[in-house]
């Protein structure tokens, strides 16, 4: 979250090679989920499969599963066939009931981090690898390990790149440091600068920039403090949970990790002062005593922890049992508020004038749901991965307002609806059509990770309404709504609980760093499979409400009248650079006569630089139907569904997807394609 004025001063570096980024293997994952019966029906229709939902662990619990996977991860590193130099490093263990464990690690290549290298083992009780999910599918390997280009020079760089954006007291961190850059094609050796100061709304500055090591060029760059805004909305008497210690109280919350919240009396450095006082009753509803915005922060770190915990299971932001802390009143007239991973803390200004702290129940629950995505998927807060970031915070605040059940602040799908941002009563944002604040995207297109991160967020933000609450007009807790769809089709809801569920599952176990639209379509699929089972009306809602933001097709194959049969492989092909054409194949039977004038052909491409692609069907017979060809398009991966009168052909036998690169230096694959007879 950001305020407006902030919001239009962020900048986006776009190239070819930061353009599009890969989840390989996701595609794989959801194929063996289907065809090896893991994701089988749920016993009970409706209800989720108790044996692929998370268990509640102990803190202590947690950390034993990580000390065995620590333990065993050389001879994990081995079975995954990684090279010599390659090394994990465990990040995180998710055990479902039937003893399965999703266990997530990071990569290390000859002792450097690989950014882009992260992945997800899947392990059976048994012992058995079940599958793997990655950022990349290339292989962690560079050409050597000695730069040409100093470290000196990555960085002068980098802060030249930072003061062009607007940041002030710039300095190169602590933190800055050489790594192997993995999340675009080939690995790379890089160095990542991590450059402090000041934002040009005055915000903490976390700028990483990755640079070439060999080249000098500015690969990817990304801010580490992930912004938000809001109000001061209060939400009533409330309980708040303190410490006594003699007699005075402090706000510390011992009954969830240790919470504290701080005072920093308008400072921006440090933790301030702890709120102390000889009276429990904190605060008086005006900005005249500062312990009001205090008691709003407490309050929505209180609910936030309550509502991970009782709906998913999650002991605090890490899983851990740890409480973040809150700093309130940062700044002076600062309009806006963040989570800062460093800190592992939530800050809050005082918005304009000083008379509106951003202390808003919406933004506590979005905020530190930036820190649950650090410690899960760490989607990169920029392109389609960032976009996604930044609506995994806003459905997570929706689900944690809504938990609430505060009825001076009734759950709803609008961000920021109390705030008066602009001056005229609207919201930040709207779920149920993004696009009503001017910028945020409905639907998917090729260009939307080119956006900045709080409105291609739009996509995902709206795929979660309809997924909750389905197409068209309604009213729900007194607001009324009314969410259209990209291809004009209507969507059925299953309610925001199960949605959340198949969500927060994604996320955890199914996507990585790198996660894209495309990936998080395959991954939600998977969830909902494991969960509710891939024949089931959960599944299909999934696939509907993708495809009603133009991310894939629908459950009935994408035709327009929702029906027809669909032949698809989901198998991923390697997509040789400015090579050899590749093809992926799927077999038609059980259709009598010639294929139709409208045969369908879904296909889902992820590449780093579509223009460079020429995509053809080829029928039983071998005749070939153009679908694209090579351009000068700039953008990332294709997802599209093309039209073919193939009249002429037998629908029955082996069809084939032919794709070639025809320019150099970008690199993808074959995520999926599908054939359908209406």
């Amino acid at each position: 979250m950001s305020s407006s004025s902030s919001r239009r001063r962020t900048s986006h570096i776009t190239h070819r090679r930061a353009a599009g980024v890969a989840l390989a293997g996701v595609a794989a994952l959801i194929a063996t989920a289907v065809q090896s019966g893991a994701a089988s029906a749920a016993p009970h229709p409706g209800k989720a499969n108790p044996a692929h939902t998370a268990v509640q662990l102990t803190p202590s619990q947690r950390a034993e599963l990580i000390r065995d996977a620590d333990g065993a991860k050389a001879a994990t590193a081995k079975d995954l066939g990684l090279g010599a130099q390659e090394k994990l490093v465990v990040k995180d263990v998710v055990k479902d009931a039937d003893g399965t464990l999703h266990t997530r690690y990071e990569r290390t290549y000859a002792g450097l981090p690989v950014l882009g290298g992260d992945l997800v083992v899947d392990t059976a009780k048994s012992g058995a690898t079940e599958r793997v999910v990655k950022a990349t599918d290339a292989a962690v390997k560079v050409r050597s390990l000695t730069p040409s280009v100093s470290q000196a020079a990555a960085q002068q760089q980098a802060l030249r790149s930072a003061r062009a954006l607007g940041a002030e007291k710039t300095s190169v961190a602590p933190s800055s440091r050489k790594v192997v850059w993995a999340a675009n094609g080939a690995p790379v050796l890089a160095y990542e600068t991590v450059v402090g100061g000041l934002q040009d709304d005055g915000t903490p500055n976390q700028l990483h920039v990755v640079t070439d090591a060999s080249t000098g060029k500015e690969l990817y760059r990304y801010q580490g403090i992930e912004t938000g805004v809001g109000n001061t909305q209060y939400s009533g008497q409330v309980s708040l949970t303190t410490t006594q210690s003699g007699s005075s109280y402090t706000l510390t919350d011992g009954a969830r990790g240790g919470h504290k919240t701080y005072n920093l009396n308008h400072g921006t450095s440090g933790t301030g002062t702890l709120f102390s006082q000889t009276s429990d009753t904190w605060g008086n509803g005006t900005t005249s005593n500062a312990a009001t915005a205090a008691a709003d922060a407490h309050y929505g770190a209180a609910v936030t922890w309550d509502f991970y915990k009782n709906t998913f299971g999650r002991n605090g932001i890490k899983n851990n049992g740890v409480g973040a802390y809150s700093r309130v009143h940062y700044g002076n007239s600062y309009v806006n508020a963040f989570w800062d991973d460093s800190c592992f803390c939530m800050t809050y200004g005082d918005g304009s004038g000083n008379n509106d702290p951003l202390t808003s129940l919406d933004v506590a629950g979005h905020e530190m749901s930036h820190g649950v995505t650090s410690n899960t998927a760490g989607l990169n807060y920029s392109g389609e991965s960032g976009g996604l970031n930044e609506a995994t915070s806003d459905i997570f605040g929706t689900g944690v307002e809504f938990y609430a059940a505060n009825s001076s602040d009734v759950g709803d799908y609008l961000i920021g609806e109390k705030i008066d941002i602009n001056g005229d009563g609207t919201p930040l944002r709207y779920m149920d059509k993004p696009s009503k604040d001017g910028a945020s995207a409905d639907s998917w297109s090729s260009g939307v990770g080119n956006k900045d991160v709080h409105y291609s967020s739009g996509v995902a933000n709206h795929f979660f309404y309809l997924l909750s609450e389905g197409s068209g007009a309604k009213v729900i807790n007194g607001v009324s709504y009314n969410s259209p769809t990209s291809d004009g089709l209507p969507v059925t809801g299953i309610g925001r609980d199960k949605a959340l569920q198949i969500w927060y599952r994604a996320l955890t176990t199914k996507f990585t760093s790198t996660t894209n639209y495309a990936s998080a379509r395959t991954g939600s699929l998977a969830a909902a499979g494991e969960l509710y089972g891939t024949t089931s009306a959960e599944y299909k809602a999934v696939q509907d409400a993708w495809a009603a933001v133009n991310v894939g097709s629908r459950s009935g194959g994408g035709d327009p009248g929702g029906g027809g049969t669909s032949f698809e492989n989901t198998a991923d092909v390697q997509i040789p650079d400015y090579g050899s054409a590749v093809t992926s194949s799927v077999t038609v039977s059980g259709r009598t006569g010639n294929a139709p004038s409208n045969l369908q052909v879904t296909v889902d491409i992820v590449h780093t630089y579509s223009g460079d692609l020429q995509i053809d069907l080829v029928g039983p017979s071998g005749t070939t139907y153009r679908l694209k060809s090579s351009s000068s398009d700039s953008t990332p991966d294709v997802h599209k569904t093309y039209t073919v009168n193939a009249s002429t052909q037998t629908a029955n036998g082996t069809w084939k997807l032919k794709v070639q690169d025809k320019g150099p230096q970008d690199t993808g694959y074959i995520d999926g394609w599908k054939l359908t007879f209406p």
